[in-house]
């Protein structure tokens, strides 16, 4: 039985340093950085990106439950993190999301822009070493979890990427996108594995795929009705194009990540007050929310309307204030 443990820090950097890391592999890390990606970098690499997460971690996930690998046992291990602290530990799903997000944000932009491949290269190991690190850190994971994380994602990136034009192009194109596009992920959830206990891989599986899903159908909306994409501003060269850049990024960002929290957090009660009269239980019945006939609509609702709201509402919004 695992039990919390009192700990003393003796080294502050690495502290900081590896609780950072390990929050790169969490949601605070998806809300922000990839729909920072679609609004200010490039749509495509954003779509690619999105699409490489959600399968990988979807498959991370459901191994996870299916091997039922335990976690290291504290004592010896100090734990950092108790939040996940209920899930298997093999594969870590930390390292396999840190993995595909860098690299295949690496393969998306290397022949779009132009910068040293060395560079990029380096940058995403970087990236995906200190995420895996961290798991070892914070007592969450062994080394094999880990590597084996790693490696899985890797392969599957490798599977997927001589796919990615013709996903991309069905994403966009094809008429049973959105129907496929929300269908698909809800039966996935679902038919999720079931456990002898709870878990919270279910309900952050239903997140990513519910996010995933809407984020997909936004996609599919905009180049349906040609939405306008984000441009360049004409500028003069030198310091003031990159402070008004600069302006244009940091305004996009800031506009955006408002509105998806605001998204996030309105869907949120309303869902589960909708939920809570359905199935007669107050919001704060922590069982209740549980529960797969809540939990599933709960978090899929919530996230689809997210990710929908990152890739349509915000740009129209960009749009209006002249951000585009």
């Amino acid at each position: 039985q695992d039990c919390t443990q009192k700990y003393i820090v003796k080294n502050y950097f690495y502290y900081y340093l590896f609780k950072f890391s390990a929050a790169l592999g969490e949601e605070i890390f998806y809300i922000t950085f990839l729909p920072f990606t679609y609004w200010n970098i490039d749509h495509s690499v954003s779509r690619r990106m999105i699409i490489v997460w959600s399968i990988v971690m979807y498959i991370g996930q459901v191994s996870k439950d299916i091997l039922k690998w335990p976690r290291p046992l504290s004592p010896p291990v100090v734990k950092l993190e108790m939040r996940t602290n209920a899930e298997y530990g093999m594969p870590s799903t930390h390292a396999m999301a840190a993995t595909a997000i860098s690299f295949s944000f690496f393969i998306a932009t290397m022949n779009q822009y132009k910068y040293p491949f060395e560079l990029g290269l380096a940058v995403a190991f970087v990236f995906s070493t200190l995420v895996c690190l961290s798991r070892l850190y914070t007592g969450m994971h062994t080394v094999l979890d880990v590597i084996g994380g790693a490696l899985i994602s890797a392969g599957l990136l490798v599977l997927l990427y001589p796919a990615w034009d013709t996903i991309d192009h069905l994403l966009l194109t094809s008429p049973f996108c959105p129907l496929l596009s929300i269908a698909v992920p809800l039966v996935l959830c679902y038919n999720y594995p079931k456990l002898d206990y709870y878990s919270p891989t279910r309900g952050d599986t239903t997140t990513i795929l519910g996010a995933a899903a809407g984020a997909t159908v936004g996609f599919w909306l905009n180049n349906q009705y040609s939405a306008s994409a984000y441009t360049s501003q004409s500028v003069q060269p030198g310091f003031a194009l990159i402070t008004s850049a600069m302006v244009f990024v940091l305004a996009r960002f800031l506009v955006g990540i408002l509105v998806v929290l605001l998204t996030r957090w309105a869907m949120k009660s309303l869902v589960l007050g909708v939920l809570g009269y359905r199935y007669k239980f107050p919001m704060g019945d922590v069982a209740a929310r549980r529960r797969r006939e809540v939990e599933v609509p709960y978090k899929f609702v919530t996230y689809s309307c997210v990710g929908f709201t990152a890739t349509v509402v915000v740009p129209l919004l960009h749009g209006l204030l002249g951000l585009l």
